[in-house]
């Protein structure tokens, strides 16, 4: 097995995080300045964030851009 495929993706990453804060996809667009259908394609990994948009989100969630990325399973 790659080393990699231990590890959570991007869009699994951001799904976990937002349904353990009980939000709506809606809800997190409306936080990060995108919309509602391009949460879903990042938890689909069928699109990638700007890295503005990745700053905002690991601000809002409190971890790491390796954490959120899936780089490292240390959130801070």
């Amino acid at each position: 097995m790659n080393w990699c495929d231990s590890m959570p993706s991007f869009g699994e990453r951001l799904n976990y995080l937002r349904k353990t804060k009980n939000l709506k996809a809606e809800d997190l667009a409306e936080i990060v300045g995108v919309k509602r259908r391009i949460i879903f394609m990042y938890e689909k990994n069928e699109a990638k964030p700007s890295f503005d948009v990745l700053i905002a989100l690991a601000d809002y969630f409190n971890v790491s851009l390796d954490y959120l990325v899936g780089r490292s399973n240390k959130a801070e």
